[in-house]
Formats: C-alpha cells, sequence, structure tokens
C-alpha cells in the first residue's frame, strides 16, 4: 500500500530521515515511535506531500504522491491544528470535510451521531470556533474529521496527546474497530508507548531519522520498547 524508496531528507547539511526502504501493507496498522527529532513528523509530511524528499519517493497505492494528487481521494490525516480551519464551527468544518468526500449534511450528521462520547458534549452544538476549543478538544474535532469518507489510509501523528483518559480509550477502541476487516491503513506516531502498543500491529522505532527496529506487535513489545528507551 504504502512504500518508501531510498527516502532521505535533509535540512543544511543535516539528515533528518533517511529511510533506504519501507514497506506498509493495506490493512495494517502501522506504528511510530522516537523520541523528538527522530523524524516521524517529517516522515509524515513526506507522505503527504507536505514537504520534498531530497532523494527517493513515497508511494501511496503505487502513486507517487509529489507528483500526482490522485492519493488524497483516499487518504486522510490529522498532523496538528494547522489541519482544521480556526474561524468555522466544529459542526462547519465537518460539513466542509463531507463535501469534499462527496458527503451531504445529512450524511455527516448520521455519521457524527456516532461519536457523541468523544466529543463529551463539548463540541457540537456549543457555537464556539474551531479556533476557541481546547487543545484536546482540537485535536478530537480534527481526529473525527480524518475518518469523514471512509478513507483508505489514515495518518494521525500523536493522536493521544492532550487528550483525556476516557477519550483516549474510547479513540483506541475506535481504531481497533476501523481496522477489523483489514481494508483501512492507519499510521500512528506516539510517544505513548503504552497506547501504540496496545493499538499497533507493527511499530518502527526511528532514531535520529534511521530505522533501528521494526517490531511486529507482541505482549512482549511494550517491554522490549521501554528497554530500548531506557538506555
Amino acid at each position: 500500500m504504502i512504500k518508501s524508496t531510498e527516502l532521505t531528507k535533509k535540512y543544511g547539511g543535516t539528515t533528518v530521515l533517511n529511510i533506504e526502504s519501507l514497506e506498509i501493507p493495506k490493512g495494517q496498522t502501522f506504528g511510530l515511535v522516537g523520541n523528538n527529532g527522530a523524524g516521524k513528523t517529517t516522515f509524515f509530511n513526506l507522505l503527504l506531500d507536505l514537504i520534498q524528499p531530497t532523494t527517493g519517493s513515497i508511494t501511496n497505492n503505487e502513486i507517487q504522491v509529489n507528483t500526482s494528487e490522485d492519493w488524497k481521494s483516499f487518504t486522510a490525516a490529522f498532523i496538528d491544528e494547522s489541519f482544521l480551519i480556526g474561524y468555522l464551527t466544529p459542526e462547519e468544518y465537518f460539513y466542509f470535510i463531507g463535501e469534499l468526500r462527496g458527503m451531504n449534511k445529512a450524511d455527516i450528521d448520521i455519521f457524527l451521531h456516532q461519536f457523541e462520547d468523544i466529543f463529551n458534549d463539548e463540541i457540537i452544538g456549543k457555537k464556539k470556533y474551531l479556533r476557541d476549543l481546547s487543545k484536546g478538544n482540537q485535536k478530537k474535532a480534527g481526529i473525527v474529521a480524518a475518518l469523514i469518507g471512509n478513507p483508505e489510509v489514515i495518518v494521525l501523528d500523536e493522536p493521544f496527546a492532550n487528550l483525556d483518559p476516557t477519550t483516549q480509550i474510547r479513540l483506541k477502541k475506535t481504531l481497533k474497530t476501523l481496522t477489523e476487516n483489514k481494508e483501512v491503513t492507519i499510521l500512528i506516531s506516539s510517544h505513548d508507548l503504552n497506547h501504540i502498543t496496545e493499538v499497533c500491529e507493527r511499530i518502527v522505532v526511528l532514531d535520529k531519522g534511521n530505522i533501528v527496529k521494526d517490531i511486529q506487535t507482541s505482549t512482549e513489545t511494550l517491554k522490549e520498547l521501554e528497554g530500548y528507551f531506557a538506555v
């Protein structure tokens, strides 16, 4: 589904990402972990064509992301609050994303109903702009918007940060449900080793832009990761 080949990103003389080869098959829940500056967000930004690679390429369903926009029709993402449109209310933003995905307002209203427990009566119907919501509620809105239209690929950068424990649990349940039929490919980065080992079936560890571990998740994965980062 997603393939990186001889991918590098340099700023000045510093290499911040260096991935010779990485393949993520369709239907996989893929986790990316690493300390600050490891290259996680850089990889996602390259995957979403937000920045250009220094060398190499990424393909999404055999489409090279920096030479064609065809991948955008089946790919959704929430990286940070810059993905939101701050002067819109959450409802206006959801309707806007829905229109891009070929859904009308009635479709979106039905879709949003399943996330009432995540919204916790703090987002819909409050007549607040997205820019005026808390960081946690902005993240909730951004993640739910990324799920609109049944995308085949979903990219989430630090989805659990700034969320309260109840919402973290509900989000993990939602992500697991999405991947039950192996039709949706989800890429997640996180600093929280507990959450990412619980959700992801495969975890790659980046260190200074390089892949240092590629793990199929098991009952020993959390202990292995904790051991690695404790050194």
